[in-house]
């Protein structure tokens, strides 16, 4: 009977071992990537730079700047409120980096039939 699935003398066709050497090649360049986008920094501000946040390429807050006129104790919701917008437009330029990196890495497998 004969075999079922697998290559016959057990050797991957040519095509399929250089698929196979360029998806090592591109996870390579992933993890690299990843790793440098890990050590950027993401900076963004609300209230016409009164509040600033920075977060990392790992999405962690790393650091808020308040302007002095922002912080007033009447007003807590608003300064709240700014704190949020910088934070999350911070995140968003990291994702979105990120998203670049990925798009540079996966930007050649358009034509793989998966």
């Amino acid at each position: 009977m004969a075999k079922r699935g697998g290559f016959p003398g057990g050797a991957m066709p040519g095509n399929m071992a250089n698929l196979m050497k360029q998806a090592q090649r591109m996870q390579r360049q992933m993890e690299e990537g990843q790793k440098e986008l890990e050590t950027k920094e993401f900076t963004a501000s609300s209230g016409g730079g009164a509040v600033e946040a920075t977060v990392s390429g790992k999405k962690e807050i790393l650091k808020v700047t308040l302007s002095e006129e922002v912080v007033d104790p009447e007003d807590i919701e608003m300064l709240q409120d700014l704190i949020v917008a910088a934070v999350n437009e911070a995140l968003r330029r990291a994702e979105e980096a990120g998203n670049e990196l990925m798009g540079k890495m996966t930007g050649g497998l358009g034509g793989l039939p998966f």
